[in-house]
């Protein structure tokens, strides 16, 4: 297993090991005992799966309060994955990271609670599954806009294929004012 820290404090890309055969491959994608030193929760409570087309994008989404860390595989195809900081005491707040993830390698990210999230399908089709800290709360579901320009993400997509909902993303500027004062729970 190789294990990538971030610029961002707290987030990992992992690459887990791969051992391919005449009938195929195996590898072990998550062992509670072998992660904590990254700083992962004790348990996971919910596994999602995640099955979109090119162009799709997805996020950027966060809870708060109730924040989620998440631990997310990519088990086909391609994404390019999202992370942004909003734990308002952190020295980067606000600051964000991309990194292009494969189904190939089974490229995984570890994202702690406190972070907005999203990407988009560089591949003909992606499938994705994720393990959640804390149970989704839709009363606590929040959208940054996936194109705030005070973000400056660079995605490498145009013209994306969007819900209704990643359409009526809140600027971080908004979101700042609203949501991260001195008491809240990120």
């Amino acid at each position: 297993m190789i294990i990538s820290p971030a610029r961002l404090d707290g987030v990992f890309r992992i690459t887990p090991q791969i051992w391919p055969d005449d009938r195929g491959q195996f590898s072990e994608t998550y062992r509670s005992d072998s992660l904590p030193s990254l700083g992962m929760p004790d348990a996971f409570v919910q596994d999602n799966v995640s099955h979109s087309k090119r162009g799709v994008l997805r996020g950027l989404h966060f809870q708060n309060p109730k924040a989620q860390a998440k631990f997310l595989t990519v088990l086909s195809g391609e994404i390019y994955d999202v992370v942004v900081d909003l734990r308002p005491h952190s020295v980067t707040f606000g600051q964000w990271e991309g990194f292009p993830l494969n189904g190939e390698a089974l490229h995984q990210i570890f994202v702690p609670a406190g972070f907005a999230h999203g990407f988009c399908v560089l591949s003909k089709e992606t499938l994705i599954s994720y393990k959640c800290a804390e149970f989704y709360d839709p009363r606590c579901q929040h959208t940054l806009a996936w194109d705030d320009p005070q973000l400056g993400i660079k995605w490498p997509i145009e013209n994306p294929i969007l819900s209704s909902k990643d359409r009526r993303g809140a600027l971080f500027s908004e979101l700042k004012a609203q949501l991260f004062s001195s008491d809240t729970s990120l």
